[in-house]
C-alpha cells in the first residue's frame, strides 16, 4: 500500500519524532485513540499533531481526542469547532473581571 507515493511500512511512528531532546510520542501516550483510525487518517493526525508540535504546541489528551474523533467522522465540523473553543477557553482561564 502506498500513501502520497510513499510505502506505508516506511512511515514513520510518531515516538520515533525527536527536536532538541524531546519526543513526540503522542501515539504512545493514548493508543486507544489512534487504534480507531485507518492508516491514512492516522497518518492525516499525526501530521498536523506534530507540524503545531514543531511549533511549540504540546497537545493534551483532549486535543487528540478531538481530532482523531474527526478524523475518523464522529464528530462534525461544528462539534470540533465547539470543542476546540471549549479547551482553548479552559487553558486561558476565567476572563478578567471589568
Amino acid at each position: 500500500m502506498r500513501l502520497c507515493g510513499r510505502p506505508t511500512a516506511s512511515l514513520p511512528r510518531q515516538g520515533e519524532l525527536e527536536v532538541a531532546g524531546e519526543r513526540f510520542d503522542v501515539e504512545e501516550r493514548w493508543p486507544e485513540l489512534f487504534d480507531r483510525l485507518d492508516v491514512h487518517q492516522r497518518y492525516a493526525v499525526a501530521q498536523s499533531l506534530a507540524s503545531m508540535w514543531h511549533d511549540g504546541w504540546v497537545p493534551s489528551r483532549e486535543d487528540v481526542e478531538n481530532l482523531t474523533d474527526r478524523a475518523r467522522g464522529a464528530i462534525d465540523q461544528a462539534e470540533f469547532v465547539r470543542r476546540s473553543r471549549e479547551a482553548a477557553a479552559h487553558r486561558q482561564g476565567p476572563a478578567p473581571a471589568p
